[in-house]
């Protein structure tokens, strides 16, 4: 489980055949090392680390599938957050790291020191969205405004554009994203009582 606040922005050093290898700078983790088999957020998706030395992945075709993942390129910027322990603090809201779909930035637009991001994602996923809901993007915890007709915004303060990889963001770009998981555990047991 993850709480959708990043902790540290990493690079991609390769990407091909499932295998995925980030840099990042140590001295984010620097008293407690990533360990193997310890789970990553990396862009919102758990991943599992597999070598001891570096920070590398193995994506099975159904996670390269079902996440922009299959854009990865050597150079692009991902956020990484360690799974959350027991004695954390909540300070985002609960992330799986259970990536849901891929949404599609339409919209940078600069207000004032503050910057608004506009996603189009698939019409069918509006059920789970709410004015002022949670939503993880790109494993970012953020709050939803305006969400209609498969369209939403999230406003971005300077501290997280400043700390994430949505400061290299451009209109055009995909991004993982995993909707509150509260919503569809809702919507499961309505389906299930009616």
């Amino acid at each position: 489980m993850f709480t959708g606040l990043v902790q540290t922005v990493g690079e991609v050093v390769s990407f091909s055949g499932g295998q995925l290898s980030v840099r990042f700078d140590v001295s984010a983790w620097p008293d407690d090392p990533v360990k193997t088999g310890e789970s990553v957020a990396v862009n919102g998706c758990c991943l599992t680390k597999i070598h001891a030395e570096s920070l590398d992945f193995e994506l099975s075709p159904e996670t390269t599938e079902r996440t922009a993942f299959a854009k990865l390129a050597a150079g692009t910027k991902v956020n990484l957050e360690r799974a959350m322990r027991p004695m954390d603090r909540l300070g985002g809201h609960i992330v799986q790291g259970h990536v849901d779909g891929v949404g599609q930035i339409v919209g940078i637009l600069p207000m004032g020191d503050h910057t608004e991001f506009v996603f189009q994602i698939d019409p069918a996923s509006d059920r789970y969205l709410i004015d002022k809901g949670s939503i993880t993007i790109d494993g970012i915890s953020l709050t939803v405004v305006n969400p209609e007709q498969g369209r939403f915004s999230v406003w971005v303060i300077p501290h997280t554009l400043a700390h994430t990889n949505l400061k290299d963001a451009k209109v055009g770009d995909c991004v993982n994203l995993e909707f509150d998981v509260l919503a569809k555990h809702v919507e499961k047991l309505l389906q299930v009582s009616s």
